[in-house]
């Protein structure tokens, strides 16, 4: 290993990384004034999100709590290794807990991930609706939901699930859900999307 691999990102040199990009053993100890996520080897900071946003995450992952089965956990903004480049921290994720080890574990391995679900923001609408299903699928995740504020200020679902022969996240036959999400994947779980926020 080269003295370049070895270098560790700090507070004076996350905005320079090695030429193939920082890893995350070498920003994972830095403490920024900031929340960010690893992407393609470099530090990007994650914006502030709104009260809509986080009342849905937040009532979203309590519906799913309660519906889920074993062996999958629900976390909200936990680390999941795409891998050593890139480092997400999805909105929600599901995930087949069987064989982690919840004392020692820092990051999601992404083989365990069923499910992300990211609830698109002003300032992460590309990264939520294009860049992050595109690398989940190619790495394996079987579902993706973006969920968008609808004109009512209801949130809408939109449903990917990842096609097995293409390697990518698409939309089944039926993949926005308007008023009520109902589906069987990952899990049965049916959600009055009206219920997530207070209008």
């Amino acid at each position: 290993m080269t003295a370049e691999r070895q270098e560790r990102a700090t507070p004076d040199t996350w905005m320079c990384p090695p030429e193939d990009g920082w890893t995350y053993d070498q920003v994972k100890d830095l403490e920024l004034p900031f929340d960010w996520e690893l992407v393609d080897g470099i530090i990007v900071t994650r914006g502030m999100t709104k009260f809509w946003h986080d009342q849905v995450r937040d009532n979203l992952c309590a519906a799913l709590r309660q519906a889920k089965r074993d062996p999958c956990g629900i976390n909200v903004e936990r680390c999941v290794m795409v891998d050593e480049h890139n480092i997400i921290k999805p909105d929600i994720v599901v995930y087949d807990k069987t064989g982690l080890d919840v004392f020692t574990l820092e990051c999601l391995p992404v083989e365990h991930v069923a499910l992300v679900a990211e609830v698109v923001s002003p300032g992460s609408r590309s990264e939520d609706r294009f860049r992050k299903p595109g690398m989940l699928g190619e790495r394996g995740v079987p579902y993706y939901w973006c969920v968008e504020r609808g004109a009512d200020g209801v949130p809408e679902v939109h449903e990917f699930w990842r096609h097995h022969e293409m390697g990518v996240l698409a939309p089944p036959d039926h993949p926005r859900h308007r008023t009520r999400l109902k589906t069987e994947v990952p899990f049965p779980v049916e959600v009055d999307l009206a219920s997530l926020v207070q209008l």
